[in-house]
């Protein structure tokens, strides 16, 4: 199944704990239907230290989420929107939203 998000995409989320958010799509899971998402589902990892004298630290890292549970939010009318696949004269495949019809880059 193929993803209507891509990298760098602004997505809100729509369910969990994280539900209302919004953030940039860090990383894309195809095989999975996953998403990375910055500042949404954030869980904390213990590292140890590895080089003689480093301290060991808590690290905060987001983890992937279902991509069900994010939508694109359209950048020209600010809202989160389902895409279209559209062709332009030159014969381009692009992303365009519902609602206002504007191309997502």
């Amino acid at each position: 199944m193929a993803s209507a998000i891509k990298k760098n995409d602004l997505v809100k989320i729509l369910s969990g704990k994280d539900r209302g958010k919004t953030g940039r799509a860090l990383k894309i899971l195809p095989r999975e239907n996953r998403i990375v998402v910055e500042g949404v589902n954030i869980r904390k990892r213990h590292r140890r230290p590895r080089k003689q004298g480093e301290k060991g630290q808590v690290v905060q890292i987001p983890v992937p989420i279902h991509v069900s549970s994010a939508m694109l939010i359209c950048p020209s009318c600010s809202k989160a929107q389902r895409t279209k696949n559209s062709v332009d004269a030159e014969g381009n495949k692009f992303r365009a939203c519902r609602k206002c019809s504007a191309k997502i880059p």
